[in-house]
Formats: C-alpha cells, sequence, structure tokens
C-alpha cells in the first residue's frame, strides 16, 4: 500500500521566532517595504516531521526563506506580517524521491515585554513532482502561542487541515515544546547550549489514505542544540508509537538517532 506520509516543516519552518525577527537589527538583509529578509540552509541525516521519516532515513537538504514587514502599529505592542518559503527533498515509500515546497503567511504579535508570542497562519505544502490525481497537495490553518518565563521557554502549536496528504480527510495536529539553555555548562561564552523535549498527537479522519493503521498517533523528540560559529548543530532523538504494521509496513516510524546542521543568514 502507498505509504502517505507527508513532510511538512518540523518545529519551525525554518523561520525565525517571534522574538528573534523582532530583534534582528534593521539594516541587515532589508527588503522591500521596510521589511526584513532571514534565510536558512540545513543539512540533516534525516528529515524527520512528527517522529517519521520523509527521507526513508535518508539524508535531506534544505533552505527557507521568510520575510517579516515592518511593525504595524508603532504605538502597540510589536505585530508584523510574514511570509515564508522552504525547500526539501523528500522520499515516501512507493514514490520515487521528489521536492517538497511549502509557502505559508500569517501575522505575529509580541507582548511589549517579549515574553508572549502569538503566531496565526496558513501553509500550502507543493509536491511537484508527484500527479495531482495523487492529491499531494493540501493546506493547514496553524497557530502557535510561546511563553518565554526564563530561562524555560513553552512552546504551544496546533494545526488543521480539511483535507490532508492522499485524500485522507481532516487532520489535527498538536504538539508542546519546552527547552532551556545550559547555561550552567563549563564551555566558552561563545558557545551556546539549549535543551528540548516535545510531545504531540497526530489525528487524521481517513488514516488509511494517510498510511496508518489508526487514526491517531502519539510522537515525542528530546535534543540538544549547540550554537557555535555561526551554526546551530542539533543531535535530537525522535520516536513514535507506531510500530512496523501501524507505519504501513515500514520502518519510518521507529525512534532513531539524527544530525543537523544550520547556518542562518
Amino acid at each position: 500500500m502507498l505509504q502517505a506520509l507527508r513532510a511538512v516543516c518540523t518545529a519551525a519552518l525554518f523561520v525565525a521566532s517571534s522574538a528573534a525577527a523582532e530583534e534582528k537589527s534593521p539594516d541587515r538583509w532589508p527588503g522591500p517595504f521596510g521589511g526584513r529578509w532571514n534565510a536558512q540552509f540545513t543539512i540533516a541525516s534525516d528529515y524527520s516531521y512528527a517522529g517519521i521519516s520523509n527521507t526513508q532515513f535518508k539524508p535531506a537538504a534544505q533552505v527557507g526563506l521568510d520575510y517579516s514587514s515592518p511593525l504595524l502599529l508603532p504605538q502597540g505592542p510589536p505585530l508584523w506580517l510574514y511570509v515564508t518559503g522552504f525547500g526539501s527533498n523528500v522520499q515516501f515509500a512507493g514514490l520515487p524521491p521528489g521536492v517538497e515546497i511549502d509557502i505559508a503567511s500569517g501575522v505575529k504579535v509580541n507582548s511589549n515585554d517579549r515574553k508572549l508570542a502569538i503566531d496565526v497562519g496558513y501553509q500550502r505544502y507543493l509536491y511537484p513532482a508527484y500527479p495531482a490525481t495523487f492529491g499531494a497537495e493540501y493546506g493547514e490553518v496553524q497557530g502557535r502561542l510561546d511563553y518565554d518565563f526564563g530561562p524555560i521557554f513553552l512552546s504551544g502549536r496546533l494545526r488543521w487541515s480539511p483535507d490532508n496528504f492522499a485524500h485522507s480527510g481532516q487532520s489535527w495536529n498538536k504538539r508542546l515544546l519546552v527547552s532551556a539553555p545550559l547555561s550552567f555548562l563549563p564551555v566558552p561564552e561563545s558557545v551556546k547550549l539549549k535543551a528540548y523535549v516535545s510531545l504531540g498527537n497526530f489525528w487524521v479522519e481517513k488514516p488509511a489514505n494517510y498510511g496508518i493503521a489508526g487514526n491517531d498517533y502519539w510522537y515525542w523528540q528530546f535534543g540538544l542544540v549547540t550554537s557555535a560559529w555561526g551554526l546551530d548543530f542539533t543531535l535530537a532523538y525522535t520516536d513514535t508509537n507506531l510500530d512496523y504494521t501501524g507505519c504501513g509496513n515500514t520502518p519510518y516510524c521507529s525512534g532513531r538517532v539524527f544530525l543537523s546542521l544550520t547556518k542562518a543568514f
């Protein structure tokens, strides 16, 4: 059976967080209408989304580009619009290698003290290598709520699609992520360490079309991010509660370690 394990951008669409976007220098890569650009390039040992490999445990090369507008409320809380693009190689079970292209837009707002951030938007997933009759292309409405407790950072995300990959019907994807800096470790001042852990649940209306045995499954991930020399190194472990049979008779939902290297501009 064709495995409909769709690839989407993971914890983060390689887009700067609300706080990070606002902290950028205004003269760094200026864009039209007074906005700013940001780009990210990533090489990873596996493209994992929600604990499922979208490259059959093979490496992935990814690029992201985002534009954020100038602040829209000069006298109010920081609020701006954004547009993002993302690309990666993918390979689903039963399908030849292909390319994923994601396009998203939305609005972000921070509290005046920058502790609270809200992001609401829409994202479209495109797979130009696959025929339209397969129904790979779909869209999601997404919302994200972040709060920086200092030093603990908490992020909740919710995504809803009216018709997910391969016409699998409605889907709900919920995820909670917690991260914290490891500033107590004896490392050089130029090196920053951060640990994170996430837990999520994915529910889909027509699991057979999506390529899993039941309507929902749980996934989790924990890892360490090291920032040094302008690069982000990630070492992480991800897993799901799907066994071989529940994953469409493939091993791509099993637990594994993966590595990634990201350069932001």
